[in-house]
């Protein structure tokens, strides 16, 4: 026993923020290969199904095909949009992104490419031309948020300086399999369509790639660093440079640029491979970064492969470790929730990493989410990749993936379980980090508390994005502040963003019976909360109890109150002096405390932002208030089931 106990053990440690290495693998990947050499010519030898590959479309379940028909049916008579000045204008006048605008022609052109792909007899074809000759007049591709890339004054795209932002890129994709999958087709109908088609993609997304450093997201220019888009972005401009770039010289510059570029982004990664953007942007980082080293495995006919290396295993099974239970993931900063993954994309990334939980884990959320009984999402060559792994998928061993404990070392972020395998009883997850984090919330030393696979303590997330969540006014948005979170407001002060303000001596050990994580928070906090240590120390007792306990040490205490902030989307009441009863999806809850050291007070807040809806109708704020404040004390709140 002693010795199964010994192994269970974690080491315990401390560790700084992680600073970025120049590790640059994925050009020595390629220089070890010879890229050049190694490229294919023609993104035919890729084995991708064409519009011809007929006995593949027509093999898809009768459900999937069906629904792809009736969908490509309902946009016969779409009449394709303008983007209006001032759609683009909205953003400058009251911040509204007016994201609807840019997504439903892209919808369309989605649903019209799928339903032709599936129903093979032209019934589509006219419309997805009116489609793809609407973007072709189209001024820009992008989205308004992000018009300061441009030169000219914000507001209005400048048909002179062609940016690539992620919308162009997203639609630089989209278009260049559309261009793929029908330019006999459309040379059928007239041979200036294809013809525009190629020509406006290069101009508007390839060339500009080509000639420019200067996009902060692509890394090279030395600006600042990467997060999500470098990966996104890349593997659009990867996808579209494949497809349609003729001389095979400027291909594999083309190609070369890409690598060199998504270094950057894994240069700037952790060891541990912890996502500090949270599981839901993992689908559009480590997931993106999957989908790009896949394509150039694939287009390098199996030579360029980086699958062994740990910290891409560890950017890959990440997304397992934030997990909580189906729905629901980690979502600190301002991640979703609850999110469905990525299936096709946990199930491969786990098989070339050859790791049988991620490989599992795919295969279950596919399940969760019916595959094989309703098309998949995604863009077309996302949704191409899924129906080629959907039999594959649907008949591969599925599994929850509900791990005992995690630690990620660099990011500061853990979690754990009453017991591996099972979602009964409770889990929590805890973070420290620093305030300047990728989407980040003012949140150094918050947790989240889940029973029986539901919320208790939450992270509230993010409302719906504005022109003011990237602005300097972000922390003005309620979401974003400490005390919206599971932490103290200490002297009346929260936390302050910046990458000055930062946890220290964070620690995180387990073992069978038990699960602690601390961290000392005082320097996330300015000088004004006049505080000099304050530790907060999470510890889950398997199958007993999870304990909230805080040592301080202030310089000073002020008139105003030091409170301990607590958000949880349960019913609270308050049952007796010291404990409040916590009521929630199939459970209730007991929070103690000690009546003489803290009084708790009740907020109630009812969510009217339509993203925040998707989980909470409405958010209660516990706040204890600390009594007769002294400059060192100890706090501590208990959380128990009630049987």
């Amino acid at each position: 026993m002693k010795r199964i106990f010994l192994l269970l053990i974690i080491v315990v440690f401390s560790t700084t923020v992680f600073s970025a290495e120049k590790r640059d693998l994925l050009q020595k990947e390629a220089a070890e290969i010879n890229l050049a050499a190694s490229l294919i010519k023609d993104f035919s030898g890729l084995d991708f199904p064409n519009y011809k590959s007929r006995a593949f479309w027509n093999s898809l379940p009768e459900a999937v095909k069906s629904e792809y028909i009736k969908e490509a049916e309902s946009y016969l008579d779409y009449d394709w949009p303008v983007v209006k000045a001032t759609d683009y204008l909205e953003i400058i006048r009251s911040g509204d992104r007016r994201q609807q605008v840019y997504a439903a022609p892209r919808a369309a052109l989605g649903a019209l490419v799928m339903g032709e792909l599936t129903e093979g007899e032209s019934r589509f074809i006219d419309q997805i031309v009116n489609g793809v000759w609407y973007y072709c007049e189209q001024t820009w591709w992008g989205w308004s948020a992000h018009l300061t890339a441009q030169k000219a004054p914000h507001g209005l795209p400048d048909v002179n300086e062609p940016i690539i932002d992620l919308g162009v890129g997203e639609i630089a994709n989209i278009l260049s399999w559309t261009w793929l999958l029908f330019k006999d087709q459309f040379d059928e109908i007239h041979p200036l369509i294809a013809k525009r088609l190629k020509n406006e993609i290069m101009k508007k997304a390839v060339i500009p790639y080509y000639e420019r450093n200067d996009f902060w997201w692509q890394g090279l220019d030395g600006s600042r660093d990467v997060n999500n888009w470098n990966p996104w972005t890349n593997h659009n401009m990867l996808t579209a440079i494949l497809i349609l770039e003729d001389d095979q010289e400027k291909k594999i510059a083309g190609v070369e640029k890409v690598v060199k570029s998504l270094d950057q982004f894994v240069n700037v990664y952790p060891n541990d491979g912890g996502c500090d953007e949270g599981p839901s942007y993992w689908g559009r980082a480590g997931a993106s970064l999957y989908q790009n080293l896949d394509l150039l495995k694939r287009a390098t006919n199996g030579k360029f492969d980086v699958f062994d290396n740990q910290l891409i295993k560890n950017m890959g099974n990440y997304i397992y470790k934030a997990y909580i239970n189906y729905p629901y993931f980690i979502n600190f900063a301002d991640a979703d929730a609850t999110t469905g993954g990525r299936p096709q994309i946990i199930y491969s990334y786990g098989k070339d990493i050859n790791d049988p939980v991620m490989q599992k884990f795919g295969a279950f959320l596919a399940e969760k989410q019916d595959w094989g009984t309703k098309p998949p999402g995604g863009k077309v060559d996302e949704q191409i990749m899924q129906l080629m792994h959907l039999a594959e998928i649907k008949n591969a061993d599925a599994e929850n993936a509900l791990i005992s404990n995690f630690w990620l070392p660099e990011t500061q972020v853990a979690g754990a379980r009453d017991k591996a395998g099972s979602a009964k009883g409770f889990f929590f997850a805890a973070k420290g980090g620093h305030n300047a984090e990728s989407h980040n919330h003012n949140d150094l030393g918050t947790c989240v508390l889940y029973y029986n696979g539901k919320p208790c303590l939450v992270d509230i997330g993010r409302e719906t994005y504005t022109a003011k969540t990237f602005s300097s006014r972000r922390y003005e948005i309620w979401t974003m502040q400490s005390q919206y979170h599971n932490l103290p407001k200490i002297n009346g002060v929260d936390q302050m963003n910046g990458r000055n303000f930062v946890a220290t001596n964070s620690n995180f050990s387990a073992n069978s019976k038990k699960a602690t994580f601390s961290t000392d928070i005082s320097k996330a906090y300015p000088e004004d909360a006049a505080v000099d240590k304050w530790e907060r120390t999470y510890t889950l007792d398997r199958g007993k109890k999870f304990t909230i306990a805080d040592n301080y040490v202030l310089s000073e205490v002020k008139d105003e109150p030091t409170t301990l902030n607590f958000v949880t989307n349960c019913d609270v009441q308050k049952v007796d002096e010291d404990k409040l009863q916590l009521k929630g999806d199939g459970f209730v809850l007991e929070m103690s405390y000690n009546p003489k050291v803290v009084t708790p007070e009740i907020e109630y807040t009812k969510i009217t932002d339509s993203g925040l809806k998707r989980y909470w109708d409405g958010i209660n704020r516990i706040v204890f208030n600390v009594i007769n404040a002294k400059e060192k004390g100890r706090n501590e709140i208990v959380v128990t089931e009630v049987k």
